[in-house]
């Protein structure tokens, strides 16, 4: 079922892109044009209008007269920017020549609850495990594995690797604060590892017309045990606002498992996935068309809470501890089963 809607929906932006691609040829590379097919594809394929409460018309209505084919380059940019940023998303941008836009409020105004130095420093050190994307180590018979960023593939092997040489301690604590995302099958590929039994994880709903609320019905996204070895002993994943996109993704996923604890910060969000449009001028945009979903239905857009929220202090952090992991590893070795 989900291949088959998957493919319908292919099928259906080929279209789409087509007529689109007929009408751009008949219209004149102006700032008026561009305006108006960004705006407008914008207003047709945009995924979130209706969850954030945003009146795309009105904020048209707000720009329009600010656009003529007088202005320069840099102005006509501002001006697309500014009406970008009204969508409050993380994952819209603009990218031209000499600039490009983004949205940074989804975690501005909250701590950062992270420092690397100091992690590499007093965690880490020299001696830790560098396989793929992960670097570890371990202490108080815990494993703690960092991993900084999912825009390179991990593979079963760099996961096994960590999977297997830490199967016989007390558990593991996963660190993906600040991994702002990347390849989206990664988070799947790494929590099939600690996956008990084939669970429902997620769902997946996409932009299927013209309406702000057309959508196709939500699709089932399952993560089953795959790997040598299952590890099923306690697990925290640690959090902060910047866990985005398809870090978070990742996050939602193992709040499915029984043995998983999620501690921090909330995450980032970011649960739409970006598709990329090209503008008459050559310039390049990107917004989500996409929507995820918690199992219960619970959009994971504006970011997934915390089982125990835990900030890093400044007074630990002066002293060379950081009191997320502290507060990790300390779970996890006063763990006691059924509790």
């Amino acid at each position: 079922m989900f291949k088959t809607v998957f493919i319908l929906f292919v099928l259906l932006q080929l279209l789409l892109s087509c007529e689109k691609a007929f009408i751009e040829n008949d219209m004149a590379n102006t700032h008026e044009n561009n305006f108006e097919l960004l705006w407008t594809t914008i207003d047709g394929k945009y995924s979130f209008f209706e969850y954030k409460n945003i009146n795309w018309d009105s904020i048209y209505h707000v720009y329009k007269p600010k656009i003529n084919n007088g202005i320069s380059e840099r102005q006509f940019f501002d001006i697309l920017a500014s009406m970008l940023f009204e969508l409050r998303d993380g994952h819209v941008n603009l990218y031209s020549d000499f600039d490009s836009s983004r949205n940074w409020d989804w975690h501005t105004s909250y701590p950062v609850n992270f420092n690397l130095t100091l992690l590499n420093f007093y965690y880490l050190g020299l001696e830790y495990l560098s396989t793929g994307p992960f670097m570890s180590t371990v202490r108080d018979s815990v494993g703690y594995v960092y991993i900084a960023s999912f825009a390179e593939q991990v593979s079963d092997q760099d996961i096994d690797v960590i999977i297997e040489k830490y199967s016989g301690l007390k558990g593991i604590v996963i660190d993906v604060r600040n991994n702002s995302g990347g390849r989206n099958n990664n988070g799947k590929i790494i929590a099939s590892r600690f996956a008990d039994k084939k669970r429902l994880v997620s769902w997946y709903r996409y932009k299927t017309g013209p309406g702000h609320g057309d959508f196709s019905e939500p699709q089932p996204n399952y993560v089953r045990p795959e790997g040598k070895i299952q590890f099923t002993k306690p697990v925290v994943v640690l959090t902060n606002r910047r866990t985005y996109s398809a870090t978070n993704d990742f996050v939602l996923i193992m709040t499915a498992f029984p043995h998983v604890t999620i501690m921090g910060d909330k995450t980032g969000g970011g649960g739409g996935t970006p598709y990329d449009h090209e503008l008459l001028n050559g310039w390049r945009y990107r917004f989500p068309r996409t929507q995820t979903l918690a199992p219960n239905g619970f959009n994971v857009e504006n970011g997934i809470d915390p089982n125990i929220n835990v900030n890093l202090t400044r007074n630990d952090e002066e002293r060379g501890i950081d009191t997320i992991v502290e507060a990790a590893i300390k779970f996890i070795t006063e763990f006691t089963p059924g509790r």
